[in-house]
């Protein structure tokens, strides 16, 4: 028996608490590293629990954001849904709703806003190290 599109499972999106939890971790562990800088003239001896803390949080966020790439990616190899837009033909159900998932986690993630603020926290302790060090 061969399996069409159709009868393809459409992945289901993260359940919130899962999406803001890894959100939460990856945030921390992005600010965790840029407290280091600041904990090496404060408070040396929080370096190396912090920088733990660090590395074993983004193990865990950046393998939690590779499942999720790798199910995008598998929702629009399976569907061939990159052929089906080319081609500009109609969709399936089940092309639809691989679209509408790949739309929804797109829209649902967080994943800017973790951008941004890992920007800001970077600048904030590039700053806060500068003064340290110079006043």
């Amino acid at each position: 028996m061969t399996t069409t599109r159709q009868d393809l499972e459409t992945p289901a999106l993260a359940p919130a608490p899962l999406i803001y939890g890894a959100f939460a971790l990856g945030l921390t562990t992005a600010i965790a590293f840029r407290v280091i800088i600041i904990l090496q003239h404060v408070a040396p001896g929080w370096v190396r629990p912090v920088w733990y803390f660090g590395v074993v949080g983004n193990l865990v966020f950046f393998y939690y954001r590779y499942r999720i790439a790798e199910k995008r990616k598998r929702a629009v190899d399976e569907h061939g849904l990159i052929g089906r837009i080319e081609a500009d033909a109609c969709f399936s159900p089940a092309e639809r709703e691989a679209l509408v998932y790949l739309l929804r986690s797109i829209k649902r993630s967080p994943e800017n806003l973790n951008y941004l603020i890992i920007s800001v926290f970077s600048i904030v302790a590039i700053g806060i190290d500068l003064a340290l060090v110079l006043f």
